[in-house]
């Protein structure tokens, strides 16, 4: 079971690191190589997260049929087609058919090696691996945007030579992924249920706040630069902030265990941190401002996803995980889907700012409800 985390830990690791090559530059090569507008990013950003709204679902049925390995493997080879076709993209339309793919693939990367941390898991240790899991991921997320600069300035690459190399990273995740499905046991063959969905829907205060951080991180991860971009911010800055950003989560995830004993009160303070962040996005106009407001969300969205997560799957039985997965993540991607459209929108006909106040008030308003529910999420943390 060590072996198999680790294995997945690794995994994580190389296409955290591919992600984070590329997936910043990608709004700011479709902007100024294609000519899109903040509409046109809004949709390459939908394009990208509206998968993750369905394939997840589909993905959380087979986890309990297939090699939950073979099924990340499959994602790998998906996810490796999408970013190499993305440096031959000649047009808007051609960067959301591929990013599409990408959200295909995502849906068959992170539901997977959640099931197989899980089922490698004690439930004692199981929020602290998945916790670590996403660590390995993020640290490849922060690590990237470093490599990106280092090819963007130090050896001058292209936006789609950059894209390339990404491929080739991400791919190489795939050497690691296979001895994960060697080692694959089965935990049952459980047929699809609706009844494991609904438990989802008794934790309303829960998807709230999951669907709001979701919302949030895809208009920061499909918007984001390209602000970034208009307000002065180099490609190589840019990289720079995301790795700040990145660093952030890993030092938060560190903390993930100690904090998942204030469940509640983490979730409560998670949520104001992206507000605060998206506020101080608002009004920033330096790299130093920046900076901080990456930091501030870096924290808020490291912990609220393991957390969520593990109160849910506290609530079924470790033979059902892979359906309460898949439909967790459905959560995760109608947010994610809601975020890069709705923020490109704002962007497009009130202001490139505009969005970060609109976010920055929709936390507060999230952050209020979970206080005044602060006894019901105790309970469902605690239950």
């Amino acid at each position: 079971m060590k072996k198999t985390l680790i294995l997945v830990n690794i995994t994580g690791l190389l296409i955290g690191i591919s992600y984070g090559m590329h997936n910043p530059i990608v709004p700011i090569f479709a902007k100024n190589d294609l000519g899109a507008s903040y509409a046109d990013l809004g949709l390459i950003g939908l394009a990208n997260f509206i998968p993750y709204i369905f394939i997840p679902v589909f993905v959380g049925v087979l986890l309990g049929r297939f090699n939950n390995g073979r099924l990340l493997s499959l994602g790998i080879i998906i996810n490796s087609a999408s970013v190499y076709l993305l440096s031959l993209a000649r047009s808007v339309p051609e960067v959301m058919a591929f990013r599409a793919m990408t959200g295909i693939a995502h849906a068959f990367f992170w539901p997977p090696a959640e099931s197989i941390i899980s089922n490698a898991s004690t439930e004692e240790s199981r929020i602290k691996n998945i916790a670590r899991f996403t660590g390995f991921f993020v640290s490849g997320f922060m690590i990237g945007p470093l490599i990106g600069t280092f090819l963007l300035e130090g050896m001058d690459a292209s936006y789609r030579l950059l894209f390339q190399i990404a491929t080739f990273v991400l791919a190489s995740s795939i050497i690691f992924s296979i001895q994960v499905a060697k080692k694959h046991v089965p935990v049952s063959h459980s047929k699809f249920s609706f009844s494991g969905i609904k438990e989802i829907t008794k934790f309303p205060q829960v998807i709230a706040i999951l669907i709001y951080c979701a919302s949030s991180f895809g208009m920061i991860l499909a918007i984001h630069p390209a602000f970034l971009n208009d307000r002065s911010m180099s490609a190589t800055a840019i990289e720079i902030l995301y790795f700040v950003f990145g660093a952030s989560r890993v030092v938060t995830l560190a903390l993930a265990e100690r904090l998942a004993r204030h469940t509640a009160k983490t979730l409560i303070a998670s949520t104001l941190c992206i507000s605060s962040g998206l506020l101080l996005s608002f009004f920033s106009g330096s790299i130093v401002d920046f900076a901080i407001a990456m930091t501030l969300m870096g924290f808020g969205f490291s912990v609220i996803f393991p957390l969520t997560l593990e109160i849910i799957l506290r609530k079924v039985k470790k033979e059902n995980s892979g359906v309460i997965i898949g439909a967790y993540e459905t959560v995760f991607g109608i947010g994610w889907a809601i975020g890069p459209i709705a923020s490109g929108l704002i962007s497009e006909f009130s202001g490139n700012a505009t969005p970060y106040l609109v976010f920055f008030v929709l936390g507060i308003g999230i952050s209020v409800m979970s206080a005044i529910k602060k006894k019901t999420l105790e309970s469902a943390a605690n239950s």
